[in-house]
């Protein structure tokens, strides 16, 4: 009996480790595949998103669930990492921006009413479905079924939001306000230590440790930040890739995306008619999917989480949040990565905007979480 037992787990064993084998070597072929169909610098940024992916599924670290941990308990850790790593970002990223202003993009956008608006709804809808840009994504990838559902209507919203982007727009903006150079450099770390330094005042008793799993994150986080600034020339970003989806959807079936100026501008017209493959911000979205997969079957076997029983209302309300995150998102010029993360670490001040407005609609999103039917009520 015992001898059946040992061969069982022996070959348990060794199944696992061939499965495991089969992960590293498909995303390895992926990363090449790319390199060769595409070039070398894409086949790079797959490999970063894989990277990225990898690490916020690994390390269990994401945007939405440590603003919903300081909002409910007073736990800073997880934001005071995520500001960390914006911090490590902006150290390298505000310099090599100055100086190769011809070759690097900020990620820099206007503040508007627009803006302010979709930051606050996005806010909301991403406590609503626990996951952000890049946190629906690995959910999506991991098998997190909310995830899965909300991952379609969010890539929907995106291109429904920049079609008519221009209309939300006009509605009145303030001029582009970038903290460039040495002075910006230090405004912007001034700024996260005044943010860091308020939350740690805020926090419960017991709280104001930033525990080792987090450390890691942040750093590799910055790292795979940095890497996409230097390889695609612009920073790290979710939405447009997501919206890029389904313009390409909507041409191949004999849509017209004439009429909007977003989708006919010739950058963006370039893109809808170009390989996916040749779009920086689709590649790192696909290599956090494949990332957040390869980690969830390298962990269990198979994927994360299991279908559960949640009422009707509940997966109603993830199809809405889903259109919601990927609508508001692009009003706002990005996510917890576009617009927040890329956003203050390349010194754009609607970065800090976003936060403070995003983090006002996390306050009512975590409050509207039970009442849709997605977790107990308290």
């Amino acid at each position: 009996m015992s001898q059946a037992i040992e061969y069982g787990d022996a070959r348990g064993r060794v199944g696992r480790a061939v499965s495991r084998g089969g992960l590293i070597i498909g995303a390895l072929a992926a990363v090449l595949a790319v390199a060769v169909m595409a070039g070398p610098r894409f086949g790079l940024m797959l490999g970063i998103g894989l990277g990225l992916g990898m690490t916020l599924e690994g390390l269990r670290f994401g945007f939405a669930g440590p603003w919903r941990a300081m909002i409910l308990r007073r736990d800073p850790a997880g934001i005071l990492a995520q500001l960390l790593s914006i911090g490590l970002v902006a150290i390298i990223a505000i310099p090599l921006l100055q100086s190769h202003a011809g070759e690097l993009t900020g990620a820099e956008a206007p503040v508007g009413f627009a803006m302010i608006g979709g930051a606050f709804v996005f806010g909301a809808a991403m406590q609503v479905v626990m996951g952000c840009g890049s946190g629906t994504l690995v959910n999506a990838g991991s098998g997190n079924p909310v995830g899965l559902l909300a991952l379609p209507f969010f890539a929907i919203g995106s291109f429904l939001g920049a079609y008519n982007l221009l209309w939300w727009t006009d509605l009145g903006s303030l001029p582009i306000i970038v903290f460039r150079g040495g002075q910006g450099l230090a405004i912007t770390l001034g700024l996260l230590a005044a943010v860091a330094a308020f939350l740690l005042w805020r926090a419960a008793p017991g709280t104001r440790r930033i525990p080792g799993r987090y450390l890691a994150a942040a750093l590799l986080l910055a790292v795979f930040a940095i890497g996409n600034l230097l390889v695609a020339g612009q920073p790290w970003g979710v939405v447009y890739g997501l919206g890029l989806w389904v313009a390409k959807g909507a041409v191949a079936a004999g849509a017209d995306l004439s009429a909007s100026p977003f989708w006919s501008s010739p950058g963006n017209a370039d893109r809808v008619a170009s390989s996916v493959l040749t779009d920086y911000t689709s590649l790192t979205n696909f290599g956090l999917i494949a990332g957040a997969f390869l980690i969830a079957n390298w962990r269990s076997g198979g994927l994360a989480a299991p279908v559960p029983s949640l009422p009707g209302r509940a997966w109603v309300a993830a199809v809405v949040a889903g259109l919601l995150l990927g609508y508001s998102s692009r009003l706002a010029f990005g996510c917890n990565v576009g617009a927040f993360f890329s956003g203050i670490s390349t010194g754009s001040l609607h970065g800090w905007v976003w936060f403070a407005s995003a983090f006002a609609g996390s306050c009512i999103g975590v409050r509207l979480r039970p009442r849709l039917g997605l977790e107990p009520r308290r």
